[in-house]
Order: C-alpha cells, then structure tokens, then sequence
C-alpha cells in the first residue's frame, strides 16, 4: 500500500525541524521547554499511530510508504525511505519510549534547553535508522544518533561520565567504519553502482565477497547490540547515563543493531548467514552466561541491569540463528519485548536514585516501607525481565527455545547443547533479579540513608511513566499477537528465504571446511550422509 503524502519524511523530520526553535523560547523555571519537548514528542507519537492504522496493512511482507527522491544525485545518494514488518514496530517502540523518556526528564534543571534539542534530535535519527532504505542515508542516520547520545551522558551523567561517554562514542564510531566499507563496497560490487538497499540485495555476490561482508557488519552491529567481547561500553554508558538517556539507550538504540543484522546480514546476505548462523548462536550463549554470571558481581544497580540486557540480547541472536519462523518471530517479539522491560527498569532505577541519591545497591535497603509504589512497579518490572509466565519475556524466550529446537539445519547434538546452555541463563536471571530486589528493597534500612533523606513514593507522573511501559508488557504476555501481528506475514517472509538457501549453499565448496553444523533434512540426501557419517 502507499501513498501520496510523506508520511515517513514527516516522521524522521518533525522533531527534527520542532528542535530548531527551543534556543529562542523563554525559559521560565524549565517548564515551557519541558512542555514544548512533551508535546513535540506527544505528536510525533501519535501521528505514528494514525499514519499505521490508516496507511499500513500488515498483511503485506513488502515495504509500504515507499518515498524515494534524489537527494544529493552526484555522488548517488537518495531520500529513500519505507516500511515493513521488520521496522514498523520498531519505529512504534521508539516513538512510545522515546515520549514517555521525555515526560521522565522532568528533574533535569541544568541547560535544559540544549537537553530537549538532543533529545528531539536522537529522535528523528531513530527514527530515520528504521525505515531508511538508501545505504547511504541508512549510515547517515546511524552516525546522527552517535551525537545527542556523547553529549547527554558527558553533560548530564554521573561522575565518571566523561569517561563513558568518551568509550561510548570510540566505540561505536569505530564500528561505524565497517558499515560504510561494506556499503561501499556492496554498491561498487558488479555492474552497477547503487545504494539503494533492495537492489543491493539482488546482486550475485561471490560467497567470498558475502562472508567478508557479512563478517565486517557482523563486528558493526555487534558492538551496537552488543556480543560478547565488544560489550564493555554498555555497562559504563548505563551506570553513568541519567535515567532518560538510560531508558533509550536500552529501550532503542540496541534494538538498531538486532534490526541491522535481519536487514543487511540475514535478507541481503542470506549464502554467509548459512555459515554465520552457527556462530551467532554460540554468541547468544556466551552472551546469556557471561553476562548473567557477571551481573551478579555488580553492587550498582544499573550496571546490573545493563549485564542483564546484554543477556537478553543473547536470546535475539539465538533467535536469527533459527533458520525457524518461530525463531525470527522471537527474536522480534524479544527486541520489542525487552525494549519496554529495560526501559522501565532504568526509569525506575532513576526514580530510586533521585531519592536516594545513590546507585550502589549495599547503602539501600529497607525502601519497600517508605516507597511501596516504586517497589511493587519494579517488583512487576523484575519479574517481566526473569520471564514470569504471563508477561512478555516469557513468550519471546519461550518462542526462540520452540524456533531454534525445531530447527532441521543443526544436527541433534548441536541443538541439545545451545538449549541446554541458554536455559541455564534463563535460571540464573531470577537468582540476580530476585537479589537486587532484596537487597533494594527488603532487609533493615540503612540508618545513614534514612537519617539524611526524606524517601516520598512515586509521583503520579512517574507511575504513569511506568504503568505505560508494564500495561503493554503484561498485554503482549496475556495476548502475544497483539505484537505478533505487525511483522508475522514479514518474518515468514525472511524464514522462507533462508531456508530456501540451505540446499544451495551446501553443494559449495566452503561446506567441506565448515561441515557438520549445516546439517540435515532440508539437504541433499548425499549431503545428509556425509554429515551423518561425520557425527
């Protein structure tokens, strides 16, 4: 379905243009800005939902909306933009966490007219990274939201913030650097020169030109995600972020990198993902362990809950490892899932931390009796994010375990162990989640704490923050095709493809020195004996 009128570039642009005079308006006490920002960002959210219900059919797995202009024709770059299955939910879940993060900076006091034009700015370039279909404007987007994400954790994060922020951005810039040689390179591959995403997945790549290319943006987006060891960023970015920067980093911003690797990894370089996929999922394993084990030995409450999305994450790559329906759709509902789960947790951390004015989880204690609101919406919280029947964590584990378990292109043996490793993160989530409860929230009280401060329970305005994250979390757990529905006719789309790949891929050369993994009964049936016989 399309349409006339630009909706898309209305999307990526309005809070960029409504950023443009925060610098002139008056300033009284904050609240004209803080007012001007919550309703930019209330519009843009809510022309979101009226441009999908009225223009988008979720029965279609093609792209909708399509807008393609010439931009900058000399050096071929095009305004080209569209969406799908893949990034409709995906902007819907930027628009609602990146509204209520900025409903949730009501404390900031500190310049906050440069505070709300990066927030307003980041949020265009979400938005922009999701439904960019030019590589060019793609990596253009993907470097805007570098920016606003430095400068609000060094201007308004804790006392180590330069030091994240710094990390942060060598980090991530690094990465970047492989996004835009792979673009380049998969543009100037062959014939043609072109930068437009679709036809760069319709080239005859060689499969040493595809894993090459599939290797550099794996690194690329695997910082961004982050995989196991490009990871050290996320726990220093969250620890020293404030709490609405927080929100998005975890809510958005790791959910760009899952969406990366399905749009250019797995559809454009479908030949490479064949041997990847294997890869990715003893990634998702070390992620699951690692960071589980890990966030265990964090006495800060939000590095423990940023070692817990780098757990989380792990499931996501276990999902795109599937060659299943079912896994995709997991990693999907996953991505969705734990941007709402992590968002709320971060909001609450920060509300903790605004009364308490401490993060270290051992000067807590006790806070349940004085702040019974904040304890029940965290509790609500925590238990979504350790997968509680009933909520959304649970199905989106749920679905990836089913998808990758019935996966037919991993021998047994393989599957058996993924499993059986990834379930042994799903136990130790409750142990470190359940503790940091206790240790917040039960026990004595520390007489310091409580001495120096008067604790208040959450503000109507913070519930509301929070209640608008758990509803949907706790909507999608009772009835998951409330979240299902809006990329399921995609992610059968993108499960159909590669497996259609599977036999192909297994006559190349390249199988005898990367054998048994690909296995089994999508193959030829030499192929299935000489993988039977290596078993």
């Amino acid at each position: 379905m399309s349409t006339q009128f630009p909706w898309l570039t209305v999307l990526i642009l309005l809070p960029l243009v409504a950023a443009l005079p925060i610098p002139l308006l008056p300033n009284k006490y904050g609240k004209t800005i803080r007012g001007y920002a919550l309703g930019v960002g209330l519009t843009e959210f809510a022309l979101m939902i009226y441009t999908f219900w009225k223009h988008y059919d979720i029965q279609n797995p093609g792209f909708q909306l399509v807008e393609n202009y010439a931009w900058i024709p000399q050096i071929g770059l095009h305004w080209a933009v569209a969406v799908d299955g893949l990034s409709m939910p995906l902007v819907l879940l930027s628009g609602l966490i990146t509204t209520l993060a900025i409903l949730a900076s009501w404390q900031i006091k500190d310049k906050p007219r440069l505070f709300y034009v990066l927030m307003l700015v980041m949020y265009s370039a979400q938005i922009g990274v999701f439904v960019a279909q030019d590589m060019l404007l793609f990596f253009l987007m993907w470097e805007l939201e570098l920016v606003p994400v430095y400068l609000l954790i060094a201007n308004w994060g804790g006392q180590k913030r330069m030091y994240a922020a710094t990390k942060f951005i060598l980090y991530t810039a690094a990465a970047s650097i492989f996004i835009l040689v792979a673009g380049f390179a998969m543009a100037f591959y062959g014939d043609t020169v072109t930068f437009d995403m679709t036809e760069l997945g319709l080239k005859d790549y060689s499969l040493a030109f595809e894993l090459t290319v599939y290797g550099a943006l794996l690194l690329a987006f695997g910082v961004k995600l982050p995989i196991f060891p490009l990871h050290t960023w996320l726990p220093d970015a969250h620890g020293e972020a404030p709490a609405p920067v927080s929100m998005i980093l975890a809510g958005v911003l790791l959910k760009m990198a899952g969406y990366a690797l399905i749009r250019f990894n797995i559809e454009m370089l479908p030949n490479a993902h064949v041997y990847f996929a294997p890869i990715l999922a003893v990634l998702g394993v070390v992620n699951i362990i690692y960071a589980s084990l890990t966030a265990f030995a964090q006495t800060n409450l939000k590095r423990r809950l940023a070692y817990s999305s780098i757990a989380h994450m792990g499931f996501v790559l276990l999902g795109l490892a599937s060659f299943t329906t079912l896994g995709i759709s997991g990693a999907m509902l996953q991505m969705v899932s734990h941007g709402l789960i992590a968002a709320a947790l971060f909001f609450l951390a920060g509300v903790t931390y605004d009364r308490t004015h401490t993060l270290t989880m051992d000067k807590l204690g006790g806070l349940a009796k004085q702040m019974p609101t904040v304890f029940a919406l965290f509790t609500a919280g925590s238990m979504a994010s350790l997968a509680l029947p009933g909520m959304s964590g649970f199905v989106s584990e749920l679905t990836i375990f089913l998808g990758f378990s019935t996966s037919d292109a991993y021998s047994t043996s393989f599957k058996a162990v993924i499993v059986l490793l990834a379930a042994v993160g799903v136990i130790l989530s409750p142990i470190y989640l359940l503790s940091m409860l206790r240790t917040v929230f039960y026990g004595g009280q520390n007489a310091e704490l409580t001495s120096q401060l008067t604790l208040t329970d959450a503000k109507p305005r913070e519930a509301f923050i929070a209640l608008c994250l758990l509803i949907p979390i706790i909507g999608i757990g009772v009835y998951p095709k409330l979240a299902t529905q809006t990329y399921d006719a995609k992610t059968v789309a993108i499960a159909t493809e590669a497996r259609q790949v599977l036999p192909l891929i297994a006559h190349q050369p390249l199988l005898d020195l990367h054998p048994p993994l690909v296995a089994p009964s999508v193959l030829a049936t030499d192929v299935k004996d000489l993988v039977s016989a290596l078993e």
